[in-house]
């Protein structure tokens, strides 16, 4: 089992930054790729930001150039860098985790950001 605990996210301005972390817990020698995604009301929960144990990355398209994520193994923590916020961005943030020889997902409970002026 991993546990997962999010922490960050809240109001901001349009053009502005947020930092989100997500910090890891339990059986997390058998995390492989963890990741942001997000989900607004009516919509599937999207693919924000993933990050491998070695540190390879991959951004939706939509995010790209503004967002930024980051591990660090020895802490068992993940952080997204979220710069120049726009409201399409408004979601509630889930931090996720693969594990174990079937990569089975874990999930955090959702901290929500709002862009708005």
């Amino acid at each position: 089992q991993v546990q997962l605990r999010e922490s960050g996210g809240g109001l901001v301005q349009p053009g502005g930054s947020l930092r989100l972390s997500c910090a890891s817990f339990g059986y997390i020698f058998t995390i492989s790729n963890m990741g942001w995604y997000r989900q607004t009301p009516g919509r599937q929960r999207e693919l924000v930001a993933v990050i491998s144990r070695t540190g390879s990355t991959n951004y939706a398209d939509s995010v790209k150039g503004r967002f930024t994520i980051s591990r660090d193994n020895a802490k068992n923590t993940v952080t997204l860098q979220m710069n120049s916020l726009k409201p399409e961005d408004t979601a509630v943030y889930y931090c996720n985790a693969e594990a174990g020889k079937n990569n089975q997902d874990y999930w955090g409970q959702g901290t929500q950001i709002t862009v708005s002026s």
